[in-house]
């Protein structure tokens, strides 16, 4: 059973990393790549092109299951403002697509070539089904390299690009992978805990799993990007989390 990992630990005030493995290894992200839809939204918003405070109402080509609240919630209209909450909460595959319709695939290519973001993409809406077959339906959400989404990070965090997202991401909720060795509490780390902040983003498929983040501690911010992928039919999810809980507790342990 062959797991490919990507993985950069890259503290923002050192040249070095500390972890790098395959670093420019292009995989599947998943979830991960919903962060440039949220950057893209994010930048209109300064620029007034979007209002937050306008309703987008989801429509049956958007509709989907799985991660997410929205598609279980009588509620069929929301402001923008409160999609990008609930795609940072609990990655959203509703309140995706209906941000996506309105923003567009394109516009993301765009927003990642002008800031040399490549091979980070998100490729396509969240489909229940994907048929890569059919006209128009990417073969995967989403791909990057973890040195791709470093990059992100650092550049959302110096606010190159809007800081915007990681206040919605800091909502969120899924701290299994490598945001395990925390041990904050999922619902509810938007503030210092232990003297440690973390806004992070996850992504999961059946053979992806992916954790992107920024921990603050002493004034250090490191950040890390770890995705793992392999072949349907195997399912080593057991080492692959553990081995990404481990990563976390090294960055743990090196920021003291």
């Amino acid at each position: 059973m062959t797991v490919r990992w990507s993985v950069l630990v890259q503290p923002l005030d050192e040249p070095w990393p500390w972890l790098a493995e395959e670093p420019d290894a292009v995989l599947r992200t998943a979830s991960v790549g919903k962060c440039l839809l949220l950057s893209e939204v994010a930048r209109r918003w300064e620029r007034g092109d979007i209002d937050p405070a306008a309703r987008i109402a989801w429509r049956s080509e958007d509709f989907v299951r799985d991660s997410g609240l929205w598609h279980v919630l009588d509620q069929r209209d929301l402001s923008v403002l409160d999609a990008c909450r609930l795609v940072g909460a609990v990655s959203d595959n509703l309140a995706t697509n209906a941000l996506l319709r309105e923003v567009g695939v394109a516009p993301l290519a765009a927003l990642a070539a002008r800031y040399a973001l490549a091979p980070m993409a998100l490729l396509d809406r969240v489909r229940d089904d994907r048929d890569p077959a059919q006209p128009g339906v990417a073969d995967t959400l989403s791909r990057g390299s973890a040195r791709a989404l470093v990059r992100w990070l650092r550049l959302t965090h110096e606010g190159e690009l809007p800081r915007l997202p990681l206040e919605w991401l800091a909502l969120g909720t899924d701290l299994s992978m490598v945001a395990g060795a925390f041990g904050l509490d999922p619902l509810a780390h938007a503030e210092p805990d232990r003297g440690l902040l973390l806004v992070n983003k996850t992504g999961t498929d059946a053979t992806v799993r992916a954790d992107i983040g920024l921990v603050t501690k002493h004034g250090r911010t490191v950040a890390y990007a770890v995705v793992a992928g392999w072949e349907p039919g195997a399912d080593p999810r057991d080492g692959v989390l553990s081995r990404m809980r481990a990563i976390g507790g090294a960055i743990r342990d090196r920021l003291g």
